[in-house]
């Protein structure tokens, strides 16, 4: 019986991926896409992200993160769940790129008026990037890149918690 069950939840948890996987497919641009997966293989190469994103993103700097921090702009953490647990940006929102590639619908927890600052682990990293890009193609307007990151964060004596 406890077999049966298992199959079943193993059938149903896969349907609830392939389901989300094609409506990502439907939701994000072929374009968006194209350059998320780009991104992943300049990860994968270690290579440096780009310098920028094209319009709608502006690229920003620790001291304007820092200002804007100050004016009340949401600071989103794209990293892994065990990197945000262990030190990040003082008062970031965990907001994790993987998931949003497979659920586009977690966006609706953020506010497409409103300005979001997006960082990970400085430029040799992919996810802040790419949520930035998705959330382009989704119709946010206000959104700041810190393309260098956290380490950048921490080498400017900036609080982390």
């Amino acid at each position: 019986m406890k077999k049966r069950y298992s199959i079943i939840l193993l059938v149903v948890v896969s349907a609830v991926f392939a389901v989300n996987a094609v409506w990502a497919a439907d939701v994000y641009s072929e374009k968006t896409l194209a350059a998320v997966k780009e991104l992943q293989t300049i990860d994968k190469n270690h290579g440096d992200m780009p310098a920028s994103l094209g319009e709608g993103i502006a690229v920003v700097d620790g001291n304007e993160v820092k200002a804007l921090k100050a004016k009340g702009v949401e600071i989103l953490d794209t990293r892994i769940k065990a990197q945000y647990d262990t030190e990040k940006i003082e008062g970031a929102k965990w907001f994790f790129c993987d998931d949003l590639i497979k659920n586009p619908a977690m966006a609706a927890s953020l506010d497409k008026e409103k300005e979001y600052v997006l960082y990970c682990n400085g430029i040799k990293c992919w996810r802040s990037p790419a949520v930035a890009l998705m959330l382009r193609d989704l119709g946010f307007k206000k959104l700041d890149w810190y393309r260098l990151g956290i380490p950048d964060w921490k080498k400017l004596g900036l609080p982390t918690e």
